[in-house]
């Protein structure tokens, strides 16, 4: 057995941090920090031989790539801006909810015959044909700007690495346009930005993220296999209901149809008229109204604190990756 820690890395500040301690907590998983705040080693209650990493969330993905942490929680966009080829590297294993942010291409209000990246490609190339210079585009993003720019075709421009707020660029003169991150759009709209219609680049947000190149023997497997059964537990839990039908007698055929109209899938046998199915929170009504003019008598609802199932798909899913890892 290795003497080796499973190493979780966690951002070590801010509302991530928070959200993360709330995150493990609903899957009865408690983030502990050994000396307090202030200390950035902490321990895993329930899962034995995890250590806990708090670092920031860039330094994050540097640990991940380096395989000195098994799994880690941080932004994709993070991910995408810094790993070339991150999917060989690491797997996103499940977003988590929070964090969310969309990485977009942001172009004066004034630009009102600029809608799209086609027409930024044409202008582009007019500048450079006008001035004999590329159009600066400003942003902290540079890998994934490069990535879709050259997805888009727009070739005449140059990036101005931006190191401070980088909405005002335009405004102060230092670039014509901008790739930055937001979550409303309202700072951009005041800095008289607009986000291109295919602009987004990426929807952003905060995931749970397994590292390929770090040492995965049986026992941290198992320890993997531990955390994500509770995580997919809750998440089952939260996201989904258990709608009871009682009817009169037993009733046949029911759950093919309930599947292909509300994506729901039967939890138990269906005894005694008695049928119990699952399905996520925005079908629950639908489905319990289709079950009452399907001769149901009554219906109920159900919430679970969590839900373990023999199958666990973010498990089997690292499993699969690591295959293919020790295949290539």
């Amino acid at each position: 057995m290795s003497s080796e820690p499973f190493v979780l890395a966690v951002p070590s500040k801010g509302r991530l941090q928070e959200n993360a301690f709330a995150f493990f907590g609903r899957a009865g998983l408690k983030l502990a920090q050994g000396r307090g705040a202030r200390d950035y080693r902490g321990t895993l209650d329930g899962v034995d031989g995890v250590e806990v990493a708090f670092v920031s969330a860039s330094e994050i993905v540097g640990l991940l790539a380096s395989g000195q942490a098994h799994m880690g929680i941080t932004g994709e966009d993070l991910v995408r801006e810094t790993l070339d080829a991150a999917d060989s590297k690491v797997a996103l294993l499940t977003k988590l909810g929070f964090g969310s942010a969309n990485v977009v291409v942001a172009v004066p209000q004034a630009w009102i015959d600029v809608k799209t990246m086609a027409d930024l490609e044409d202008v582009a190339a007019a500048f450079y044909a006008r001035r004999g210079e590329r159009m600066r585009v400003a942003t902290k993003y540079v890998n994934l700007t490069r990535r879709y720019f050259a997805e888009s075709h727009v070739t005449d421009y140059r990036i101005v690495e931006s190191l401070g707020a980088t909405e005002g660029a335009p405004a102060a003169g230092q670039a014509e346009l901008i790739v930055d991150i937001t979550t409303t759009g309202a700072t951009l709209a005041a800095n008289a930005l607009k986000v291109l219609d295919d602009g987004v680049m990426l929807r952003s947000e905060a995931n749970l993220v397994a590292a390929l190149s770090a040492r995965w023997d049986d026992r941290s497997k198992e320890q993997a296999r531990q955390i994500l059964a509770r995580i997919a537990a809750e998440e089952e839990a939260r996201l989904t209901r258990d709608v009871v039908a009682q009817f009169a007698e037993k009733h046949e055929g029911l759950i093919d149809q309930a599947a292909a109209l509300f994506g729901a899938k039967r939890r138990s046998e269906n005894v005694a008229g008695r049928l119990t199915l699952t399905c996520l929170r925005d079908k629950v009504a639908p489905l319990a109204d289709w079950l009452v003019t399907q001769g149901a008598e009554h219906v109920t609802v159900a919430a679970h604190d969590y839900v373990f199932s023999a199958a666990n798909p973010l498990y089997e899913t690292l499993l699969a990756r690591l295959a293919l890892r020790d295949n290539a």
